[in-house]
């Protein structure tokens, strides 16, 4: 008999391991990247028609013709990228390091220099150019950006507390966070703890954005609905991974 509060474990057989390890072999497992992506820059929003005559608000984005200075690989880099550059860039403003970078891919030097994760990289070549027409009207997409910075920001502001009491003997404390619990068990504050600091300025990424419209003559995307960032920001867009 066992004894009394012990229980017996039996190690997992050969036909239960085997069959583990084929419903689960053991691979690297990575989150799902995007076929295609684009990068631009935001210019603003504004309001087109659409077909069915009603207004539809959309932020346009100018997108200028990128070029494929690296390409990374799995066997070489340990993942799928492209990293690319667009417009142009002074040579006598280069460091030493990215003339030699741009030197040896034999590709212009640009304004600055994008790296854009692919699920597949089959197709692409050192040099080659991609365009706006990469993206066709009626595909959902994401956008990735950097967020207006906000500068130092209170509970209320940043993390949308409720704030305190307007009366009844509160002075001075309305927008105060209140108790942050260093004085409790176990008498210290946990870090991650919301509170007031730096808000904005983090990189967003909206899901599921619908392209309206994509002109390749003059460089423009319009994409249905908000972008994150100012104008003027770098915008990166690819198709959605967790299109609906």
């Amino acid at each position: 008999m066992e004894p009394h509060g012990k229980t017996q474990t039996r190690a997992p057989s050969t036909e239960m391991l085997s069959e583990h390890l084929r419903e689960y072999p053991n691979e690297k497992r990575v989150a799902a990247m995007a076929q295609k992506a684009i990068v631009g820059e935001k210019v603003g929003m504004t309001q087109v028609w659409g077909d069915d005559q009603r207004v539809i608000p959309v932020t346009v984005l100018r997108v200028e013709p990128v070029r494929v200075v690296q390409v990374k690989t799995n066997d070489r880099d340990g993942y799928t990228a492209l990293q690319v550059t667009y417009g142009h860039k002074n040579a006598t403003k280069l460091t030493k390091p990215e003339q030699g970078h741009f030197a040896s891919a034999n590709v212009e030097a640009g304004n600055r220099l994008v790296e854009l994760r692919l699920d597949s990289v089959d197709g692409y070549a050192v040099g080659q150019e991609i365009a706006v027409d990469l993206l066709t009207p009626g595909e959902i997409v994401d956008v990735t950006a950097v967020s207006r910075g906000k500068g130092f920001a209170g509970g209320m502001k940043r993390h949308n507390f409720s704030g305190q009491g307007a009366s009844h003997g509160n002075h001075k404390h309305h927008r105060a966070p209140g108790s942050i619990g260093s004085c409790s068990f176990p008498g210290r504050v946990f870090k991650g703890l919301r509170m007031a600091g730096h808000m904005g300025h983090e990189q967003v990424t909206t899901l599921n954005l619908e392209v309206v419209q994509s002109d390749p003559e003059r460089g423009l995307l319009l994409i249905k609905g908000s972008i994150p960032g100012p104008n003027g920001g770098v915008v990166i867009v690819r198709n959605a991974v967790k299109a609906k």
